[in-house]
Formats: C-alpha cells, structure tokens, sequence
C-alpha cells in the first residue's frame, strides 16, 4: 500500500463511506459541527481563500421552509435528517483576503475588484470546500447526504442574500435503516490519469 493514511481511515472517509438517504434519531450536536469545522478550514483553497458559508437548519420551522425548496425525491428524507446544512458560496470573499492572506492584502484588490471573477472564484473553492466539509462529516463518524436537486432561486432567496449562491444542501446524522443504495460503478485509473 502506497498510501500513509491507515485502512481503517481510508474506509472510512472513502471505501465504506455512502451517501446516506435516511438517519437515525440521534441528534448532531453543535460541538460535532464545531468540530467538523475545524477540521475541515485547513483544506487548501486558491488565495487561502474562505467563501464557503454553513447555514444550519435547526428549527422545525426553518426546515419546513427548506423542505418546500426541494426536489420532490429530497423532501422526505431532508424533513427527517437530524441536521441540514445549506451550504454557499460568499461572493464578496474577497473582502475577509487582508486577514487571511496577511503577506499579500493587496490580492483583494488586485486580483478580485470586480464581481465576475469573484463569482467564479467563490463557485470553485467554495466547493472545494464543500466537498473538504462533506470528508469531515465523515470524518466525526456521521454519514452526509449531499444534494443538488433542490430549487436553488428558492433556496438563496428564503436563507440567503443576493451575495451568497447556494451549492447543496446535506443532510447530516448517523445512517438510519436502509440509508445506502447499491454502490454504483466508479471509473478505473486508466479511464481517467493521463500521463504527457
């Protein structure tokens, strides 16, 4: 085995882990997120870039105003999840890069003073960072339920602003009573490395 990561973590972030349709009734605590959090704020980004934003929907209320916003496959299972994150992506990052980018503030300026670059940048790290979030859900032993079929123009305008663009929405808690689907075929290596 070339990898340092033992089996038991490759199992778990990785072979074993599935994407989880129901859940059990344990809740998911703040301290679980908070630790998931981080965890996860370490994973590179382009400029050491942040713009992934977590809104957890907690109260019954909210969830009910989320439910409606999604695809009618998701409805169920996002109703009974013990937790639910909308995860987004913060077009004006930028704004946070003198702080996290002490060595170089003028990046701010220099490479993101106008909104279409931002929107793209935000689009692709913020989902670098979704997915660095999704590993640290499994990471806290709990199963994550991704999703994108959801009415994202609801969505951003019942839990967002006009500068926050949601990505998914995942379900969080321990696997419930058939949670896991038939594994589905993944591509070997040579379908996808090429070497020049």
């Amino acid at each position: 085995m070339s990898l340092v990561l033992d089996a038991a973590a490759q199992d778990l972030l990785f072979r074993e882990a599935r994407t989880a349709n129901s859940f059990s009734d344990e809740p998911v605590t703040e301290e679980q997120v908070q630790a998931i959090y981080d965890l996860v704020k370490f994973g590179p980004t382009a400029f050491n870039q942040t713009p992934l934003r977590i809104t957890l929907v907690r109260s019954p209320e909210a969830r009910e105003r989320l439910v409606k916003h999604m695809a009618e496959g998701n409805q169920a299972k996002t109703a009974a999840a013990p937790l639910v994150a909308i995860l987004s992506a913060d077009n004006e990052f930028h704004e946070e890069l003198p702080q996290l980018l002490p060595h170089f503030p003028q990046a701010k300026d220099a490479f993101f003073s106008e909104r279409p670059v931002r929107e793209q940048s935000a689009l692709v790290n913020a989902s670098l960072q979704a997915a660095y979030f999704i590993l640290g859900v499994r990471a806290a032993g709990l199963a994550a339920g991704p999703m994108t079929g959801l009415d994202f123009a609801g969505v951003q305008k019942e839990f967002l602003d006009a500068d926050h663009t949601p990505l998914m929405v995942v379900n969080i808690g321990k696997p419930g009573e058939n949670a896991w689907f038939p594994r589905s075929p993944r591509l070997d290596f040579d379908q996808v490395v090429t070497t020049v």
